[in-house]
């Protein structure tokens, strides 16, 4: 219990920092919705804060410099009780709502996954949309990013959080010489782009509400909508062209940005391995669901298959999940594809899950290693990638990560088919939650939400969202006996 004290002492403080999180909506309700939506919201701040100020209260005594153990223990933490108290507001502002599917919307928000298990979404106050897309904001790049830049303010290191929150394989990559200028550079990265799409989204056609929603969930890639119809409300080409746009930037790694920014030179773009397969795998991906989509008479014309294509590729590969149709209804081979490429195609250090791009790479590259050793068993070919050679361990863990995916989509398929849903529900489900898409296909596709789902499920989903979202092995490893000694 003594070695939990400093972590709690930790979160307390982000728990404060979160608080104001509830002015957003509650500013959007004291002049859109009515005034009781306003005080919940107020009540919202006010426990959340009073919350963190009594356990920073009681656990102020033990501060102290984190260990590599508490830095995954407080990502857990964070991320599993934030939607807690993310959740309280929606039990008295979304009519019907219990306490399962108000945790699994607040879950799919702060880990930026869009799936939804509401409905009626245009009859909701406009500050419970405001809420659901603002949390996909903060949760999209991390919110832990943001503690690590006020960490060393208060006299507590930050590294250890980094290591755990930051997505990829490479977690010891660092930008500037102090992780907090990092976080900050990448927040300063992120809050320039979303300023930009929200203008934009403006000058498309919608309104300030909505173009402040959906730059939330398109920057967070989470993809939630304050419409039932999604982009299918509008019909406009010139909002999904802003969408498709600020898609494909969010899905690069906002390391990258920062660094082009910084020396002022698109070379750290155009040399990087990683971003150059993005753009080929978007590129070819579009043309050929494009081919198919002409080829069934789906839509009149190739131009237009073309816009829907790189719409809905884009979206799903990403992770965002935004959809303009059912696409589920598509020729089967599209919607497949769709899903297979939300499991990879987004970069490591976007707002995009899954498994990232950059381990496929590896991968790919370390299969074509193991060919040449069998015909040349003494050659030296090492992996490289962007020039680099790859260290054993960077190796190793995509590989152990690789095979823990594996086993854990599997896993929670198995568990999700013994409750008693079909093999394409269960398994779409599990991937689209894992890898933080949103939409999956049958019961759970576009035209439908997880609603629809038992409690029990959904629980379970709630869970494989959280896997996602920290990479799996960040809360895995707190199952290990290896953890808990000293």
């Amino acid at each position: 219990m003594h070695s939990l004290l400093p972590v709690l002492a930790v979160f307390s403080r982000i728990l404060l920092a979160f608080a104001p999180a509830f002015l957003v909506p509650l500013a959007w309700a004291w002049f859109l919705d009515a005034q009781h939506h306003a005080l919940v919201w107020a009540y919202g701040f006010a426990f959340t804060a009073l919350c963190g100020a009594a356990l920073w209260r009681v656990t102020r005594k033990f501060r102290r410099e984190l260990q590599a153990k508490d830095g995954f223990l407080l990502v857990n933490l964070v991320w599993t009780l934030l939607p807690a108290f993310a959740a309280l507001p929606l039990m008295f502002t979304v009519p019907g709502i219990d306490w399962t599917k108000a945790y699994f919307e607040s879950m799919s928000a702060l880990t930026a996954t869009g799936a939804t298990a509401l409905v009626g979404l245009d009859d909701l106050p406009v500050s419970v949309n405001v809420w659901r897309c603002f949390l996909q904001l903060l949760g999209g790049l991390g919110i832990m990013l943001l503690v690590v830049a006020v960490l060393p303010l208060l006299g507590l290191g930050g590294v250890q959080l980094y290591r755990a929150e930051t997505p990829g394989p490479m977690k010891d990559a660092k930008f500037t010489p102090r992780i907090a200028e990092t976080a900050r550079g990448l927040w300063g990265v992120y809050v320039l782009f979303s300023v930009a799409c929200m203008l934009a989204y403006r000058w498309a056609g919608m309104s300030w509400p909505d173009a402040f929603m959906h730059m939330c969930t398109t920057m967070g890639l989470g993809g939630f909508s304050s419409h039932d119809a999604s982009f299918g409300y509008w019909d406009s080409h010139a909002i999904e062209g802003v969408a498709t746009v600020f898609m494909a930037l969010a899905g690069v790694s906002f390391m990258r940005y920062f660094i082009v920014l910084r020396h002022r030179t698109l070379r750290p773009l155009i040399n990087d391995r990683e971003i150059r397969t993005y753009v080929v795998v978007l590129a070819v991906s579009i043309v050929i669901v494009a081919l198919l989509l002409a080829a069934h008479n789906v839509v009149d014309s190739f131009p237009e298959a073309l816009r829907t294509a790189a719409f809905h590729v884009v979206s799903v590969a990403t992770t965002t999940g935004y959809a303009s149709t059912d696409y589920a209804q598509w020729p089967v081979f599209a919607p497949v594809l769709l899903l297979f490429l939300g499991c990879f195609v987004s970069c490591a250090g976007s707002t995009g899950g899954g498994i990232k791009l950059v381990r496929m790479v590896l991968l790919v590259k370390q299969a074509r290693r193991e060919l040449v050793r069998i015909i040349h068993p003494r050659v030296v070919n090492p992996v490289t990638l962007s020039g680099v050679v790859m260290p054993t361990s960077v190796m190793t863990a995509v590989l152990g990560y690789m095979l823990i995916y594996g086993a854990a989509t599997m896993g929670l398929t198995m568990v999700l088919l013994f409750t008693g849903l079909d093999i394409v529900t269960a398994f779409s489900a599990v991937v689209a939650t894992v890898n933080n898409i949103g939409p999956g296909l049958g019961e759970v596709g576009p035209a439908s939400n997880f609603g629809v789902l038992s409690t029990v499920q959904i629980w379970v989903l709630s869970f494989a969202m959280l896997l996602g979202r920290l990479e799996l092995l960040t809360v895995l490893v707190l199952f290990t006996g290896h953890f808990w000694r000293k």
